[in-house]
């Protein structure tokens, strides 16, 4: 595509437009829109109900096979403000999977790090780089960026669950890489335990001295089990006297964010509670998990219910008040926008900036290993 070539009346500078358009090069002084006092967000707030995704998810499975060639049974959640793309934001895809019974999903990698989180079903075993991981309810297991990763279902029953990839980010920087795994027999393996587990998943604040070599950037941790999940959100409600609060997914040993760039996070909100309305740099992906209630995104109020999975863009203002308990998984590309420095949070009920919001009635925790700051600060 040619440069675009401006036009002047003065007879020189007209020229000096057509040089510079034949050089690939544009005036300054003429372009306008490229520094904006807020984002400039392409994005829009909306929602994938559950239920369809479930239908349609269904629907594909009897029509499209699971092969080599085809790898993966998966629906992309494609944001009507994006033009097409088939991202649920701008920085993350979201999709669904659906796996029926039997059936296996080949193994390749790629650079674009992912992650799973289950709404409903369990039987379903994903192996990263070997290591055989199960998948049930509320669970949120991680395949980082380059492992191998494969899935099967040794059941009758099928399953469906939630992946949220990095991908617009790799895409951006033009680091994508993609490969196939050995053309073999499927590795159907399960275990007991997963050897994440077994050496990071012994409980808060217990760590092997010595251990396995640490993976860079990531987690060394690739489950992270509702069970687990569920008795940390109880508890901190109840230390806290809270009606609602928000964990965070960490690295064991390291602390930090599980990947380098998405952030986990899981809200609670009981009953008759709404959190603070909020509103921070980067996008996000929410899925709720349990109960019912609205989550009002932007000028946008949505009914929601089990399995649905909602877009926060950019720099757009986002609460939840529930109907019924209800938990709230969510994904966001904070840890990039921390690490270049260009995260902003503002919390709109309290009128506060930060890092975290403050709500009387609300506490935010670190999980698996919490430190928490009633205040609701994290620290």
């Amino acid at each position: 595509m040619a440069t675009r070539r401006f036009s002047a009346t003065d007879p020189d500078l007209d020229q000096l437009y057509q040089r510079l358009s034949e050089g690939s090069l544009q005036p300054l002084w003429e372009l306008s829109g490229l520094l904006t006092s807020e984002p400039r967000v392409r994005g829009v707030p909306h929602r994938w109900p559950g239920s369809e995704l479930r239908e349609l998810g269904s629907r594909a499975g009897d029509l499209v096979p699971v092969d080599r060639g085809g790898d993966r049974r998966v629906l992309a959640c494609c944001n009507p403000g994006l033009g097409g793309a088939p991202y649920a934001v701008s920085t993350l895809w979201a999709a669904v999977q659906y796996l029926r019974g039997h059936e296996v999903a080949p193994a390749h990698r790629h650079t674009p790090a992912a992650l799973r989180f289950i709404v409903e079903g369990q039987g379903v075993w994903t192996l990263v780089d070997g290591d055989a991981l199960h998948m049930g309810t509320g669970d949120l297991v991680l395949t980082p960026s380059w492992t191998f990763h494969e899935h099967h279902n040794p059941g009758p029953e099928p399953m469906i669950w939630m992946d949220v990839l990095d991908l617009p980010v790799v895409a951006a920087l033009d680091a994508v890489f993609f490969e196939e795994g050995p053309s073999e027999d499927a590795d159907t393996r399960t275990a007991a335990r997963s050897a994440s587990e077994g050496w990071f998943g012994g409980g808060p604040g217990l760590v092997p001295v010595a251990g396995p070599p640490l993976p860079q950037h990531r987690s060394p941790l690739l489950a992270y089990r509702w069970a687990d999940t569920d008795r940390a959100l109880d508890a901190v409600l109840d230390t806290a006297g809270a009606r609602w609060t928000t964990l965070r997914y960490t690295d064991p040993v390291r602390g930090g964010d599980v990947m380098p760039t998405m952030r986990c996070e899981i809200t609670r909100v009981l009953a008759g509670a709404s959190t603070d309305s909020v509103r921070q740099t980067g996008g996000r992906v929410l899925c709720v998990l349990h109960g019912s209630g609205e989550v009002h995104i932007g000028a946008e109020r949505f009914d929601v219910a089990p399995g649905d999975i909602l877009a926060v863009p950019s720099w757009t203002p986002w609460s939840v008040h529930a109907a019924d308990d209800v938990d709230l998984f969510s994904t966001s590309d904070a840890p990039v926008l921390d690490a270049l420095g260009l995260m902003r949070v503002q919390n709109l009920t309290t009128g506060q900036d930060g890092t975290a919001a403050r709500g009387a009635d609300h506490v935010t925790a670190l999980h698996p290993h919490t430190t928490t700051d009633l205040s609701g600060a994290h620290r």
